[in-house]
């Protein structure tokens, strides 16, 4: 078969769940995500021989049937060595020029590889409100489908050019949907139900201690709760933004979306070959029982537009299950319209969960302060759209919820 023919939709069988690293070597489809330490050398150069590495590996995944998406990052670091620029940029601004510059010198790099090997690939750039919009977030799905069918390899990169994430967040105390490529590419993998995603980094895999000050640092070869030792880890790398505890971060959420997840080296010759066989290399976190397509999106890739803060013992019952009425909740905060996904919190401030909102925040403010019959049991957010925080690690959908899968 020609790679312009189209792949049958049949062709793609369901991901069987196994919690053993053979499975790996089932995998349907792959998101391979690459560092900058990976496609880079110290002095900011590129490490050609290291992403040809990469295009060969996706390559052999594609020749063999599979489908395998790339989350790539560089843009930034080859802008910067275009323009010469003797250290990092350290501004929005300038951040966002080296970009400019960098990146179709990057994607440039990618074609011509995989058109070597008889493979197209395609460029998808990305801001956090491709996945913030459910519209556009259904649109990127639609898109990367096509591509598979069509036998292309999509290259996705945050669009640092006009990305307004250090604009948007600085000073607010929230957190951007993505704030480096680690994220980003879990997010993909959970939104396209990815069977394995694979994070390349410039160490072994998650380390008892960072390797480069403790020659004593042993490999961890697997880790179930990632978010449990998240917070216990560091190795950030120098030329890029996410650190070891971002990766952590990232494998939870791909586990969320029942993916396998693997930390690996990319500078190893053959660590990349080892773990698309199933063999022991990085560190794996297994997938855990996924949650549904709606259920992501709002867990994970939605910004909320407001919080709704509850009254006391009100977030116990919500564990529940329970629907969130307007009787249960003390304070609404933002500007939130029906549709919009808004944080839960207790009455400490503490994060309970996420949810659909069902009514707009004037609505809300009015049967909070009212509270009588009928005011007080007006529906805010339905239980089968909550995602409690528990749950965005923990909960399978319950029965009857929404599922767009």
């Amino acid at each position: 078969m020609t790679q312009a023919q189209q792949l049958p939709d049949s062709r793609r069988q369901p991901f069987a769940p196994d919690m053993t690293r053979e499975a790996i070597a089932r995998a349907g489809r792959v998101v391979l995500k690459v560092g900058t330490g990976v496609l880079t050398h110290p002095d900011g150069s590129i490490a050609l021989a290291r992403l040809f590495g990469v295009v060969e590996a996706a390559s052999r995944l594609r020749h063999d049937g599979r489908e395998v998406l790339i989350v790539t990052s560089g843009a930034v670091g080859l802008g910067r060595v275009a323009l010469q620029l003797p250290e990092p940029p350290d501004t929005a601004a300038l951040k966002q020029t080296c970009a400019a510059v960098g990146q179709s010198r990057l994607m440039a790099l990618y074609q011509q590889g995989f058109a070597r090997l008889g493979i197209t690939c395609a460029q998808i750039l990305i801001t956090w409100t491709d996945f913030d919009d459910r519209v556009r977030y259904l649109n990127l799905h639609e898109t990367l489908q096509s591509l598979f069918r069509l036998g292309v390899v999509p290259v996705v990169n945050e669009n640092d050019a006009i990305s307004l994430n250090d604009r948007v967040y600085r000073g607010t105390g929230k957190r951007p949907i993505f704030d480096d490529n680690d994220r980003l590419g879990a997010l993909v993998a959970s939104e396209l139900a990815a069977d394995l995603i694979v994070l390349l980094t410039d160490v072994p895999g998650v380390m008892t201690a960072d390797p480069r000050r403790d020659p004593a640092a042993r490999l961890i070869a697997r880790i179930d709760r990632p978010e449990d030792v998240a917070h216990d880890v560091d190795g950030r790398s120098e030329a890029g933004r996410g650190g070891m505890a971002s990766k952590l971060e990232a494998a939870s959420v791909a586990s969320r979306g029942g993916c396998h997840t693997v930390i690996a080296s990319g500078l190893e010759p053959g660590a990349l070959d080892r773990v698309l066989a199933g063999e022991e290399e990085g560190t794996w976190i297994p997938p855990r029982a996924a949650l549904s397509s709606r259920s992501r999106w709002i867990a994970y890739c939605s910004h909320p537009r407001g919080t709704l803060v509850l009254r006391p013992a009100a977030a116990e019952r919500l564990r529940d299950g329970a629907t969130v009425r307007a009787g249960a909740v003390a304070k609404a905060e933002g500007l939130f319209r029906r549709g919009d996904v808004v944080e839960i919190r207790g009455p400490d401030g503490s994060l309970v969960g996420r949810g659909v909102v069902a009514v707009d925040a004037a609505m809300a403010r009015e049967a909070i302060a009212r509270r009588t019959a009928p005011f007080g049991g007006l529906e805010l957010v339905h239980g089968q759209h909550i995602i409690l925080k528990e749950d965005r690690h923990q909960r399978k959908d319950r029965p009857g919820a929404h599922n767009d899968d």
